[in-house]
């Protein structure tokens, strides 16, 4: 028989005996445990948890489990979230005319390695409506034309945010969607927004950061998603890796590994989101894998 499965992530001040209390709890409402995770942070003085469980009893739904949980979470006073496993989070797609990223994480949904469902693609350019109708996906062509007046940004930003209200959207991920956010749509999206850059910067900014990168004879070159904030790619970072190069590879070479790497750590971001890996702590992340 299948029962129901739940993940439930939590948060609060480090002390003796939440191990103890929340399996206590979730063993008084029948359910057992699949998984779990923790980390107590020394320096923040906070603890983490990650507890994946199958809820064995009859009688025992989402319902009740959240309300009897609030109890003992506003005791020890957490921060804490319960996700039914079954439930796919809806992910929202960013792009504008690069398109691997886009191309990795269609593929990766199609193929199932990806536990999501994906009701929308956004893009300044109409560059990959193709490819969306490919994976059958709707495509929202939003255009910004260079120089945009302030108005016309906040236009296309408001049009933004009506899709993911729309669609109910869980996470947004800017595939190379080479747009500033505002302030105001940053925060509207906080820790639900996940951007993908290579990590040369700040050393590479702008156009052509591989092409600057072989200029000065980079030997490591890679990438880094984080959650975006207001601060431009200043957000709290949730994975990163590179790859060695040397002289002989010229900046179009370098521009193909370092796409590749964008690629699979972006990926690994994503992934870790969908399946509620990710718990912040404060500037930075807790990474359950």
């Amino acid at each position: 028989m299948n029962h129901p499965e739940y993940i439930l992530t939590l948060s609060c001040l480090d002390q003796r005996g939440i191990v103890q209390r929340v399996s206590g709890f979730l063993a008084e409402h029948g359910c057992n445990i699949l998984d779990s995770a923790q980390f107590g942070d020394a320096q923040s003085a906070l603890f983490f948890m990650r507890v994946h469980f199958a809820a064995e009893d009859a009688g025992v739904d989402e319902t009740m489990l959240r309300t009897e949980f609030a109890i003992l979470g506003d005791s020890l006073q957490m921060t804490w979230q319960l996700h039914d496993a079954a439930v796919k989070p809806r992910m929202l797609l960013m792009v504008s005319k690069i398109g691997h990223c886009l191309n990795d994480l269609l593929f990766r949904y199609k193929s199932g390695l990806l536990h999501v469902e994906i009701p929308a693609i956004v893009s300044n350019h109409a560059d990959f409506y193709q490819l969306a109708a490919s994976y059958n996906i709707p495509f929202h062509h939003l255009p910004l034309a260079a120089g945009a007046s302030t108005a016309a940004k906040q236009a296309q930003e408001r049009r933004i945010m009506e899709i993911v209200d729309d669609a109910q959207i869980d996470l947004v991920v800017l595939a190379r969607y080479m747009q500033i956010l505002s302030p105001e749509l940053c925060a509207a999206l906080k820790g639900r927004a996940i951007n993908i850059h290579h990590s040369f910067l700040p050393s590479f900014k702008g156009a052509k950061p591989y092409y600057q990168a072989h200029e000065r004879g980079v030997k490591l070159i890679g990438a880094t998603a984080h959650f975006v904030t207001g601060v431009l790619d200043e957000g709290p970072i949730i994975e990163q890796d590179v790859e060695r190069v040397d002289h002989a590879m010229g900046p179009d070479t370098l521009t193909a590994i370092g796409r590749d790497v964008e690629c699979v750590v972006l990926a690994r971001a994503v992934k870790w989101f969908v399946e509620h890996r990710i718990l912040l702590n404060g500037h930075k992340t807790v990474v359950f894998k």
